[in-house]
Protein backbone atom coordinates (compact mmCIF):
# COMPACT_ATOMS: atom_id res chain seq x y z
CA UNK A 1 0.00 0.00 0.00
CA UNK A 2 1.48 3.47 -1.13
CA UNK A 3 -0.68 6.62 0.71
CA UNK A 4 0.13 9.96 -0.56
CA UNK A 5 -0.41 12.79 2.47
CA UNK A 6 -0.81 16.43 2.18
CA UNK A 7 -0.10 18.27 5.85
CA UNK A 8 0.63 21.57 6.63
CA UNK A 9 3.91 23.09 9.24
CA UNK A 10 1.63 26.03 10.81
CA UNK A 11 -0.36 23.91 13.88
CA UNK A 12 -1.22 20.94 15.10
CA UNK A 13 -1.81 19.22 11.86
CA UNK A 14 2.37 18.87 11.96
CA UNK A 15 1.97 16.63 15.08
CA UNK A 16 -1.29 14.55 13.89
CA UNK A 17 1.15 13.96 10.61
CA UNK A 18 4.53 13.18 12.38
CA UNK A 19 1.65 10.37 14.64
CA UNK A 20 0.24 9.28 11.66
CA UNK A 21 2.97 8.99 9.50
CA UNK A 22 5.26 7.15 11.74
CA UNK A 23 2.61 4.46 12.31
CA UNK A 24 2.20 4.23 8.83
CA UNK A 25 6.06 3.80 8.05
CA UNK A 26 6.19 0.94 10.90
CA UNK A 27 3.28 -1.07 9.65
CA UNK A 28 5.30 -1.39 6.46
CA UNK A 29 3.22 1.41 4.15
CA UNK A 30 4.88 3.38 1.99
CA UNK A 31 4.33 6.93 1.95
CA UNK A 32 4.93 10.08 -0.24
CA UNK A 33 4.48 12.93 1.76
CA UNK A 34 3.70 16.97 0.76
CA UNK A 35 3.22 19.65 2.89
CA UNK A 36 2.06 23.60 2.65
CA UNK A 37 2.23 26.40 4.29
CA UNK A 38 6.28 26.85 5.22
CA UNK A 39 9.19 25.44 4.79
CA UNK A 40 9.78 23.31 8.87
CA UNK A 41 12.37 24.00 10.60
CA UNK A 42 15.09 20.89 11.10
CA UNK A 43 13.82 20.53 14.27
CA UNK A 44 10.55 20.47 13.09
CA UNK A 45 11.28 18.09 10.19
CA UNK A 46 13.66 15.83 12.14
CA UNK A 47 11.43 12.63 12.71
CA UNK A 48 11.61 12.04 9.63
CA UNK A 49 15.38 11.03 8.97
CA UNK A 50 16.08 7.67 9.03
CA UNK A 51 12.26 6.71 8.53
CA UNK A 52 11.87 3.96 5.76
CA UNK A 53 9.74 4.15 3.05
CA UNK A 54 8.96 8.08 3.16
CA UNK A 55 9.49 10.08 0.55
CA UNK A 56 9.24 13.34 1.45
CA UNK A 57 8.62 17.13 -0.38
CA UNK A 58 8.31 20.41 1.49
CA UNK A 59 6.58 23.09 0.26
CA UNK A 60 5.80 27.01 1.10
CA UNK A 61 2.60 27.24 -0.86
CA UNK A 62 -0.10 29.29 1.10
CA UNK A 63 -3.13 27.11 2.93
CA UNK A 64 -6.51 27.52 1.43
CA UNK A 65 -6.97 29.74 4.42
CA UNK A 66 -4.38 31.92 4.63
CA UNK A 67 -4.16 35.55 2.99
CA UNK A 68 -4.19 35.46 -0.42
CA UNK A 69 -4.55 31.61 -0.72
CA UNK A 70 -5.70 32.04 -4.54
CA UNK A 71 -2.41 33.34 -5.88
CA UNK A 72 -0.36 30.05 -4.93
CA UNK A 73 -3.49 26.94 -4.94
CA UNK A 74 -3.26 27.07 -8.91
CA UNK A 75 0.28 26.45 -8.80
CA UNK A 76 0.62 23.94 -5.70
CA UNK A 77 -2.52 21.76 -7.61
CA UNK A 78 -0.09 21.93 -10.40
CA UNK A 79 2.92 20.38 -8.39
CA UNK A 80 0.68 17.95 -6.50
CA UNK A 81 -0.30 16.64 -9.76
CA UNK A 82 3.21 16.12 -10.99
CA UNK A 83 4.20 14.72 -7.61
CA UNK A 84 0.84 11.98 -7.79
CA UNK A 85 1.97 11.21 -11.24
CA UNK A 86 5.51 10.79 -10.61
CA UNK A 87 4.81 9.25 -7.29
CA UNK A 88 2.30 6.32 -8.25
CA UNK A 89 0.39 6.20 -5.11
CA UNK A 90 -2.83 3.90 -4.27
CA UNK A 91 -5.03 6.75 -2.13
CA UNK A 92 -4.82 10.40 -1.42
CA UNK A 93 -5.26 11.27 2.21
CA UNK A 94 -5.36 14.78 2.01
CA UNK A 95 -5.34 17.51 5.13
CA UNK A 96 -6.46 20.49 3.10
CA UNK A 97 -10.25 20.35 1.19
CA UNK A 98 -9.63 22.14 -1.85
CA UNK A 99 -7.34 19.27 -3.33
CA UNK A 100 -10.26 16.99 -2.85
CA UNK A 101 -10.94 18.31 -6.33
CA UNK A 102 -8.25 17.29 -8.16
CA UNK A 103 -8.80 15.43 -11.28
CA UNK A 104 -7.45 11.78 -10.47
CA UNK A 105 -9.05 8.61 -10.36
CA UNK A 106 -7.44 7.59 -7.13
CA UNK A 107 -9.36 7.00 -3.96
CA UNK A 108 -9.40 10.44 -1.72
CA UNK A 109 -9.71 10.95 2.32
CA UNK A 110 -10.11 14.41 3.03
CA UNK A 111 -9.93 15.63 7.12
CA UNK A 112 -11.76 18.33 8.35
CA UNK A 113 -9.03 19.17 10.83
CA UNK A 114 -10.40 22.93 11.27
CA UNK A 115 -12.41 25.42 8.54
CA UNK A 116 -12.73 29.11 8.62
CA UNK A 117 -16.78 28.97 8.26
CA UNK A 118 -17.36 26.47 11.24
CA UNK A 119 -14.24 28.49 13.23
CA UNK A 120 -16.69 31.97 12.85
CA UNK A 121 -19.52 29.92 13.83
CA UNK A 122 -18.33 28.84 17.08
CA UNK A 123 -16.73 32.44 17.64
CA UNK A 124 -18.61 34.91 16.65
CA UNK A 125 -21.95 32.63 16.43
CA UNK A 126 -22.41 33.63 12.39
CA UNK A 127 -20.94 32.85 9.14
CA UNK A 128 -18.68 35.63 7.60
CA UNK A 129 -20.05 36.89 4.63
CA UNK A 130 -18.09 39.08 1.35
CA UNK A 131 -15.90 38.05 -1.44
CA UNK A 132 -13.75 35.63 0.01
CA UNK A 133 -15.88 33.98 2.29
CA UNK A 134 -18.08 33.31 -1.01
CA UNK A 135 -14.72 32.19 -2.85
CA UNK A 136 -13.79 30.07 0.47
CA UNK A 137 -16.63 28.49 1.12
CA UNK A 138 -16.91 27.15 -3.45
CA UNK A 139 -13.22 26.57 -2.66
CA UNK A 140 -14.17 24.27 0.47
CA UNK A 141 -17.75 22.77 -1.52
CA UNK A 142 -16.21 21.90 -4.61
CA UNK A 143 -13.12 19.86 -2.53
CA UNK A 144 -15.59 18.28 -0.22
CA UNK A 145 -17.88 17.09 -3.85
CA UNK A 146 -14.76 15.72 -4.80
CA UNK A 147 -13.62 13.17 -1.90
CA UNK A 148 -14.29 9.67 -1.77
CA UNK A 149 -14.75 9.61 2.24
CA UNK A 150 -14.62 12.46 4.46
CA UNK A 151 -12.91 12.10 8.35
CA UNK A 152 -13.21 14.43 11.03
CA UNK A 153 -11.45 14.11 14.35
CA UNK A 154 -14.86 14.50 16.71
CA UNK A 155 -18.81 13.81 15.97
CA UNK A 156 -19.14 17.87 16.65
CA UNK A 157 -16.65 18.47 13.68
CA UNK A 158 -18.14 16.44 11.83
CA UNK A 159 -21.76 18.18 11.95
CA UNK A 160 -20.38 21.59 11.90
CA UNK A 161 -19.02 20.60 8.51
CA UNK A 162 -22.12 19.21 7.50
CA UNK A 163 -23.85 22.17 8.87
CA UNK A 164 -21.62 24.89 6.82
CA UNK A 165 -21.74 22.46 3.66
CA UNK A 166 -24.66 20.06 3.64
CA UNK A 167 -24.61 16.56 4.24
CA UNK A 168 -21.79 14.45 3.03
CA UNK A 169 -22.57 10.72 1.27
CA UNK A 170 -19.61 8.99 2.91
CA UNK A 171 -18.16 9.86 6.15
CA UNK A 172 -16.29 8.83 9.39
CA UNK A 173 -15.30 10.01 12.38
CA UNK A 174 -11.60 9.08 13.31
CA UNK A 175 -10.66 10.63 16.75
CA UNK A 176 -6.66 12.32 17.11
CA UNK A 177 -3.98 10.32 18.84
CA UNK A 178 -0.72 10.60 20.38
CA UNK A 179 2.03 8.62 21.57
CA UNK A 180 1.99 7.83 24.91
CA UNK A 181 5.52 7.11 25.40
CA UNK A 182 5.78 10.47 24.38
CA UNK A 183 4.87 11.87 27.68
CA UNK A 184 6.21 11.61 31.18
CA UNK A 185 2.81 10.85 33.75
CA UNK A 186 5.18 10.57 36.34
CA UNK A 187 7.37 13.60 37.26
CA UNK A 188 6.39 14.91 40.29
CA UNK A 189 3.86 17.96 40.16
CA UNK A 190 4.74 21.84 40.30
CA UNK A 191 2.60 24.54 41.57
CA UNK A 192 1.35 25.71 38.48
CA UNK A 193 -1.29 26.00 35.55
CA UNK A 194 -0.18 25.26 31.99
CA UNK A 195 -2.22 26.21 28.90
CA UNK A 196 -1.75 26.73 25.69
CA UNK A 197 -3.01 28.70 22.52
CA UNK A 198 -1.84 31.50 19.88
CA UNK A 199 -2.92 34.65 21.64
CA UNK A 200 -3.57 36.23 18.50
CA UNK A 201 -6.66 33.47 17.99
CA UNK A 202 -9.65 34.24 19.33
CA UNK A 203 -10.81 30.32 18.90
CA UNK A 204 -7.99 29.23 21.49
CA UNK A 205 -9.56 32.46 23.88
CA UNK A 206 -6.31 32.75 25.97
CA UNK A 207 -8.31 36.11 27.45
CA UNK A 208 -10.19 34.18 29.90
CA UNK A 209 -6.48 33.82 31.26
CA UNK A 210 -6.24 37.32 31.23
CA UNK A 211 -9.61 38.12 32.80
CA UNK A 212 -8.45 35.71 36.15
CA UNK A 213 -7.44 39.10 37.97
CA UNK A 214 -5.14 37.17 40.41
CA UNK A 215 -5.26 32.97 39.34
CA UNK A 216 -5.00 30.88 42.81
CA UNK A 217 -1.65 29.49 41.41
CA UNK A 218 0.55 30.44 38.78
CA UNK A 219 -0.69 30.15 35.05
CA UNK A 220 2.23 29.21 31.93
CA UNK A 221 0.39 29.68 28.69
CA UNK A 222 2.74 28.33 25.73
CA UNK A 223 1.68 29.54 22.02
CA UNK A 224 3.05 32.45 19.88
CA UNK A 225 2.21 35.73 21.20
CA UNK A 226 2.62 37.85 17.69
CA UNK A 227 1.59 36.55 14.01
CA UNK A 228 4.06 33.52 12.21
CA UNK A 229 3.83 35.51 9.18
CA UNK A 230 2.47 38.06 6.74
CA UNK A 231 -0.12 35.29 5.32
CA UNK A 232 -1.75 34.03 8.44
CA UNK A 233 -5.58 35.83 8.58
CA UNK A 234 -5.31 37.27 12.41
CA UNK A 235 -4.77 40.70 13.84
CA UNK A 236 -1.43 41.49 14.66
CA UNK A 237 -0.24 41.74 18.57
CA UNK A 238 3.16 41.76 20.12
CA UNK A 239 4.36 39.81 23.26
CA UNK A 240 4.05 42.60 25.50
CA UNK A 241 -0.17 43.58 24.60
CA UNK A 242 -3.22 41.93 23.59
CA UNK A 243 -6.35 43.02 21.11
CA UNK A 244 -9.31 41.61 22.53
CA UNK A 245 -12.13 39.86 20.63
CA UNK A 246 -14.06 42.99 19.90
CA UNK A 247 -11.16 44.91 18.62
CA UNK A 248 -10.82 46.75 21.99
CA UNK A 249 -7.35 48.33 23.41
CA UNK A 250 -4.71 46.44 23.88
CA UNK A 251 -4.14 45.10 27.56
CA UNK A 252 -1.09 44.16 29.20
CA UNK A 253 -0.07 40.48 28.80
CA UNK A 254 2.07 40.41 31.68
CA UNK A 255 -1.05 40.01 34.17
CA UNK A 256 0.00 38.73 37.94
CA UNK A 257 0.16 35.43 37.75
CA UNK A 258 -0.17 34.45 34.29
CA UNK A 259 3.52 34.29 32.47
CA UNK A 260 3.10 34.15 28.43
CA UNK A 261 5.91 31.72 27.13
CA UNK A 262 6.05 31.91 23.31
CA UNK A 263 6.36 29.26 21.06
CA UNK A 264 7.75 26.32 22.77
CA UNK A 265 9.96 23.39 21.26
CA UNK A 266 8.11 19.74 21.18
CA UNK A 267 10.74 18.79 23.82
CA UNK A 268 10.07 21.92 26.25
CA UNK A 269 6.39 21.30 25.92
CA UNK A 270 6.66 18.19 27.15
CA UNK A 271 8.52 19.33 29.77
CA UNK A 272 6.28 22.06 31.43
CA UNK A 273 3.52 19.66 30.81
CA UNK A 274 5.36 17.09 32.84
CA UNK A 275 5.07 19.17 35.80
CA UNK A 276 2.11 21.15 35.45
CA UNK A 277 -0.44 20.20 37.97
CA UNK A 278 -3.21 21.53 36.16
CA UNK A 279 -4.15 22.07 32.21
CA UNK A 280 -6.11 24.74 31.08
CA UNK A 281 -8.34 24.12 27.86
CA UNK A 282 -9.84 27.67 27.00
CA UNK A 283 -10.53 27.26 23.44
CA UNK A 284 -14.37 28.61 22.25
CA UNK A 285 -13.59 26.18 19.26
CA UNK A 286 -11.47 23.26 19.56
CA UNK A 287 -12.44 20.35 16.85
CA UNK A 288 -10.74 17.90 18.76
CA UNK A 289 -7.65 19.81 20.70
CA UNK A 290 -4.26 17.55 21.11
CA UNK A 291 -3.01 20.18 23.20
CA UNK A 292 -5.01 18.91 25.97
CA UNK A 293 -4.19 15.26 25.42
CA UNK A 294 -0.80 15.51 25.34
CA UNK A 295 -1.78 17.54 29.13
CA UNK A 296 -3.88 14.08 30.01
CA UNK A 297 -1.01 11.71 28.86
CA UNK A 298 1.28 14.18 31.08
CA UNK A 299 -1.57 12.91 34.25
CA UNK A 300 -2.15 17.21 34.42
CA UNK A 301 -6.17 17.63 35.42
CA UNK A 302 -7.81 19.31 33.04
CA UNK A 303 -10.19 22.14 33.69
CA UNK A 304 -12.18 22.37 30.05
CA UNK A 305 -14.14 25.20 28.83
CA UNK A 306 -17.91 23.51 28.32
CA UNK A 307 -17.98 23.16 24.76
CA UNK A 308 -19.74 20.36 22.91
CA UNK A 309 -16.54 19.19 21.66
CA UNK A 310 -14.81 19.14 24.84
CA UNK A 311 -17.18 17.39 26.36
CA UNK A 312 -17.53 14.58 23.63
CA UNK A 313 -13.73 14.37 23.71
CA UNK A 314 -13.60 13.87 27.56
CA UNK A 315 -16.29 13.28 28.98
CA UNK A 316 -16.01 13.18 33.16
CA UNK A 317 -12.27 13.14 32.72
CA UNK A 318 -12.54 17.26 33.21
CA UNK A 319 -13.39 19.61 35.49
CA UNK A 320 -15.41 22.12 33.42
CA UNK A 321 -16.02 25.77 33.99
CA UNK A 322 -19.70 27.84 32.44
CA UNK A 323 -18.65 28.44 28.72
CA UNK A 324 -16.45 31.81 28.59
CA UNK A 325 -16.93 32.83 31.96
CA UNK A 326 -13.39 33.78 33.60
CA UNK A 327 -14.65 34.03 37.42
CA UNK A 328 -16.11 30.01 36.85
CA UNK A 329 -12.76 29.28 35.31
CA UNK A 330 -10.94 30.81 38.44
CA UNK A 331 -13.57 28.86 40.71
CA UNK A 332 -12.61 25.58 39.02
CA UNK A 333 -8.92 26.10 39.23
CA UNK A 334 -9.35 27.20 42.98
CA UNK A 335 -11.26 23.83 44.14
CA UNK A 336 -8.57 21.67 42.19
CA UNK A 337 -5.65 23.87 43.74
CA UNK A 338 -7.02 23.71 47.33
CA UNK A 339 -8.23 20.27 47.15
CA UNK A 340 -4.99 18.17 46.44
CA UNK A 341 -6.79 14.63 46.16
CA UNK A 342 -9.55 15.62 43.46
CA UNK A 343 -6.57 17.14 41.47
CA UNK A 344 -4.82 13.62 41.62
CA UNK A 345 -8.80 11.93 41.21
CA UNK A 346 -8.90 14.05 37.91
CA UNK A 347 -5.60 14.03 36.73
CA UNK A 348 -5.56 10.16 36.81
CA UNK A 349 -9.29 10.12 35.18
CA UNK A 350 -8.23 12.39 31.90
CA UNK A 351 -5.01 10.04 31.78
CA UNK A 352 -6.65 6.59 31.73
CA UNK A 353 -9.27 8.26 29.51
CA UNK A 354 -5.93 9.52 27.00
CA UNK A 355 -4.64 6.04 27.39
CA UNK A 356 -7.80 4.16 26.61
CA UNK A 357 -9.22 6.21 23.56
CA UNK A 358 -6.74 8.23 22.45
CA UNK A 359 -3.40 6.42 21.30
CA UNK A 360 -1.70 6.95 18.43
CA UNK A 361 -1.86 3.13 17.69
CA UNK A 362 -5.34 3.35 17.19
CA UNK A 363 -6.03 6.46 15.25
CA UNK A 364 -3.13 4.43 12.92
CA UNK A 365 -5.26 1.31 12.34
CA UNK A 366 -8.66 3.22 11.91
CA UNK A 367 -7.33 4.54 9.23
CA UNK A 368 -5.78 1.66 7.17
CA UNK A 369 -8.69 0.01 7.73
CA UNK A 370 -10.66 3.68 6.22
CA UNK A 371 -7.65 3.02 3.51
CA UNK A 372 -8.36 -0.76 2.72
CA UNK A 373 -12.15 -0.54 2.54
CA UNK A 374 -11.55 2.58 -0.05
CA UNK A 375 -9.33 0.15 -1.72
CA UNK A 376 -11.61 -2.96 -2.15
CA UNK A 377 -14.26 -0.70 -2.93
CA UNK A 378 -12.14 0.37 -5.98
CA UNK A 379 -11.23 -2.74 -7.15
CA UNK A 380 -14.88 -3.97 -6.66
CA UNK A 381 -15.99 -1.19 -8.98
CA UNK A 382 -13.04 -2.12 -11.91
Amino acid sequence: MHILITADTVGGVWNYTQELVTGLARRGIRVTLVSFGGIPSAAQSAWLEGLAGVAYFPTAFRLEWMKDADRDLGESTRYLHNVIRESKPDLLHLNQFCYGALDVTLPKIVVAHSDVMSWNQAVHGVQPDGRWAEWYRGLVAEGLAGTSLLVAPSRWMLRSIESCYGGQRNSQVIYNGRTPERFNPLVSKQNYAASAGRLWDEGKQSRLLMELGSPPLPVLVAGATALAGENVPAPQVGPEQYRGESGSAPVAASMPGVQFMGELSEGRMRELLSRAAIYIATSKYEPFGLAPLEAALSRCAIVANDIASLREVWEDAALYFRKDDARSLGEALALLHGNHELRLAYANRAYERALRHYPAGRMVNEYVQAYSALLEQRVGAA
